[in-house]
């Protein structure tokens, strides 16, 4: 996710909204042509698209651009939000709205009442609209050792992954950075989330691997990638640094990236998760489309 406060802003508009609870300068040159940029896209990545990137685009408007580009799915979209994707035969393919915050999580003891409370509400009515992944948060660590925040995790999650079993409903908890945007955040690590995923045992928790939160706590990308990736369900692009376009302004290389996750046999969505710099942010989208779909 972007920066604490753009996501703070966010998620506080998607959570109450759930009631539960410019033309680019240039084409990157390893883009497609711009001769091509219409073209259908290939089918072998399933493209996703953050709402809260472009949330000064009406929704309604943003699923006809995204539609057009060849997306079927939109993530971080909450309960309010599902009729119109669903009007525009979009998918929700990260669900929000059971959490608290992006600093208040399964880590710690003293939000497990609510946090219990909020995933037992939503968990079934994700379900019921026909969607599968719902995001969560390890919290700020806030003095824990790992094996303090591991054991108070399962603790919590142990509560609520049955009826997600039961459901068929997978709890993704994202990865994100502690040294540049979310300072003292726990889940920083690949290694870390993975240990969590094996402590619990279940299919039904997963990770949602940032990439560009990684790339700043850990590097090594592709290696984490090939890896870890039995325990990823969900990836997020965006650049570094700064989490704009992903094109030849920054540090990855996005091409290999895709390729990677792709050699994993991975089926799941891809997310664009930058925020754009450029005037006309639906062209850096449709060129973001084109570098990832390979």
């Amino acid at each position: 996710m972007g920066t604490e406060q753009s996501r703070r802003n966010a998620l506080k508009t998607m959570i109450t909204g759930t009631a539960i609870l410019g033309l680019s300068s240039a084409i990157p040159s390893y883009a497609t042509e711009m001769e091509t940029q219409n073209a259908p896209l290939k089918g072998n990545v399933n493209h996703s698209v953050c709402r809260w990137c472009f949330s000064d685009v009406p929704l309604d408007e943003l699923c006809i651009a995204v539609k057009g580009m060849g997306l079927k799915a939109m993530d971080l979209a909450g309960p309010a939000d599902w009729p119109v994707l669903k009007k525009h035969g979009l998918y929700s393919s990260m669900c929000n709205g059971a959490e608290i915050n992006l600093t208040d999580g399964w880590n710690d003891p003293a939000f497990h009442p609510q946090l219990i409370e909020n995933y037992k509400k939503m968990i079934p009515l994700v379900a019921e609209a026909g969607y599968k992944n719902l995001i969560c948060f390890s919290g700020s660590r806030r003095g824990k050792t790992d094996e303090e925040g591991w054991n108070n995790c399962v603790a919590g999650l142990k509560q609520v992954i049955g009826l997600a079993e039961q459901h068929n409903v997978v709890l993704v908890m994202e990865l994100l950075n502690s040294k540049v945007d979310h300072k003292d955040y726990q889940c920083d690590h690949t290694a870390w989330g993975a240990e969590l995923a094996k402590r619990l045992g279940s299919e039904n928790f997963k990770l949602l691997y940032d990439i560009y939160h990684m790339q700043i706590d850990e590097g090594d990308v592709i290696h984490n990638i090939r890896t870890y990736h039995p325990y990823i369900a969900h990836y997020h692009t965006a650049g570094v640094p700064g989490r704009n376009e992903i094109d030849d302004t920054q540090e990855l290389f996005y091409p290999a990236i895709i390729k990677a996750i792709l050699a994993t046999g991975f089926k799941g969505y891809i997310a664009q998760e930058f925020i754009p710099k450029q005037k006309d942010k639906l062209q850096s989208l449709r060129n973001a489309i084109k570098i990832c779909d390979l």
